[in-house]
């Protein structure tokens, strides 16, 4: 049965009023709220590597918990200074500085906890009126992230204001509806959780085959044929020049585009026609070609499965011959792995925003295997590539019936 299907019926079972009749509480009603104050907040000298008590910061927050297992340490004193950000299971954190709005719980752990400056423990004045679970995804919803984006201050690093931040409105229910919605929400999410395992397992097994059919890229236990990129492929990059942007026009795709392993096409900045051919008298590109982040999230190489109908800057483009020694699907498997990453990734140049040269990319040496071995690898990838439609397919509708149920309770 499909996901969509199996599961909107839960939708049906959280039961809420019309907006008219909600009743609504405010987080200063519902809970405390605690953080240390900003000019106590601990500097870098006092992070420790090892200890007795943990330090939890904005950057230990992962998948809506604490990874206290990469945590940084505070000396004894540091901890005793401030009882009221001495952690308790169930307190619900969220970031205050920097990255603001992300949310995590406390989970079980194994030593005293404190905070730095960046984050606010909210805890429910009564576990038997506010679920810390329940708190958890009020504070994850689209109405919060909407609210937060209206009250944040700061233009360099942004800023959550404690008075303002009280002021947040969560539905007021019963805890056995609560409840419900945890139960609910939990199971979908933990479906979503699967699916991206699934996805996650699959890339490690086209990673597998790699190595199995091509060894190991550097030691080339085969003997195979070394050549450049650039003697192999036709390498060459998009427009470096800013054009001007219009309403409506030609898509330009750039590094923020190309991203989670395919080209998104949504809101890319639209040029006029004269300016889309002008790109393309040097930087055309065609289906099959790979385009590559080199600015910014660079790497993450792309073959391009859609209409073309874009240009393209300060990404790079690789372009195959038919008579080419090398096929894309090979080429893409080489730059998404640790060769390349050793090889180009390591000559990363820039400080806050990072890139890698079109000249290195073309000075890249690699194995040229037999095709018959290469097209061996393509047939796999592509059987590989149709459970992972499948998943992906899975992935989608469970997204959108959780996002449909953080809708349908939380607005």
């Amino acid at each position: 049965m499909p996901t969509t299907e199996r599961y909107s019926k839960l939708l049906a079972q959280i039961q809420i009023c019309g907006d008219d009749e909600m009743r609504m509480q405010k987080i200063e009603d519902a809970c405390t709220l605690h953080a240390r104050i900003g000019w106590q907040g601990l500097t870098k000298a006092e992070y420790l590597d090892s200890g007795d008590y943990y330090l939890v910061t904005g950057v230990d927050f992962l998948d809506g918990v604490i990874d206290f297992q990469n945590c940084h340490y505070v000396t004894k004193d540091r901890y005793d200074q401030d009882s009221h950000i001495q952690l308790q299971e169930n307190d619900v954190l969220v970031t205050k500085d920097g990255t603001i709005g992300k949310v995590a719980i406390v989970d079980k752990f194994d030593k005293p906890a404190t905070l730095n400056s960046g984050v606010f423990v909210v805890r429910p004045r009564n576990e038997e009126a506010l679920l810390p679970t329940y708190l958890v995804y009020a504070l994850r919803s689209g109405s919060f992230i909407r609210f937060i984006e209206q009250i944040k201050v700061g233009c360099t690093i942004a800023h959550l204001n404690q008075a303002k931040f009280l002021k947040f409105e969560i539905p007021d229910i019963g805890v056995q509806e609560q409840r419900k919605v945890v139960n609910i929400l939990s199971r979908t999410e933990e479906i979503l959780k699967k699916r991206r395992q699934q996805l996650e397992e699959l890339d490690n097994l086209i990673k597998s085959r790699f190595v199995e059919l091509f060894g190991d890229t550097v030691l080339n236990p085969f003997g195979w044929e070394k050549d450049s990129l650039g003697s192999v492929c036709d390498v060459r990059d998009g427009t470096h020049d800013s054009p001007k942007y219009y309403e409506t026009g030609y898509p330009l795709v750039t590094s923020k585009n190309v991203t989670g392993g395919k080209i998104d096409l949504t809101g890319c900045s639209l040029i006029c026609e004269a300016d889309f051919n002008k790109i393309n008298e040097r930087s055309k590109v065609d289906s099959g070609d790979i385009i590559m982040p080199m600015i910014g999230t660079v790497g993450k190489p792309v073959i391009v499965d859609i209409e073309p109908d874009f240009a393209i800057k300060n990404v790079a483009l690789i372009k195959f011959r038919a008579d080419s020694s090398v096929l894309n699907i090979y080429i893409r498997a080489l730059l998404q792995s640790d060769y390349f990453d050793d090889a180009v990734l390591s000559k990363v140049r820039g400080g806050t925003q990072k890139f890698i040269s079109l000249g290195d990319i073309r000075k890249l040496e690699i194995l040229v295997p037999p095709m018959d071995i290469q097209k061996q690898f393509v047939e796999f990838v592509k059987q590989v590539d149709k459970l992972k439609v499948e998943v992906q397919k899975s992935l989608d509708e469970t997204q959108q019936l959780m996002d449909s149920l953080m809708q349908k309770h939380f607005g």
